[in-house]
């Protein structure tokens, strides 16, 4: 059975950084695009960021853009999202999620709050 599971959220000022991880397992990793996206209070989930299953290609929401970096290890079976310059508009919960042709893997997500 497929396992998502994301770490690394918790509450950090603005301008602060985090590190959040999706640790997989129960699938070829290797074999799947993987992406973040979060989902704020009241509002839809949106997508955050994507690398392609070598790892060599990758983009981004506007919003993130230059703040945020998303990489993998296919060794380890993780995908990692690396965010700095944190604003308070990216506090949200942010989910794992793994997409190979119609089959999309989601994880539990993790809380990311940025607020003084």
């Amino acid at each position: 059975q497929a396992q998502l599971v994301e770490s690394g959220g918790g509450l950090v000022q603005p301008g602060g950084s985090l590190r959040l991880s999706c640790v997989t397992s129960g699938f070829v990793f290797g074999g799947y695009i993987m992406n973040w996206y979060r989902q704020a209070p009241g509002k839809e989930r949106e997508f955050v960021a994507t690398v392609n299953s070598v790892g060599n290609r990758k983009d981004y929401a506007d919003s993130v853009k230059g703040r945020f970096t998303i990489s993998r290890d296919n060794g380890k079976n993780t995908v990692y999202l690396q965010m700095n310059m944190l604003k308070p508009e990216d506090t949200a919960v942010y989910y794992c999620n793994g997409r190979r042709g119609t089959i999309a893997l989601w994880g539990q997500g993790t809380q990311v709050t940025v607020s003084s």
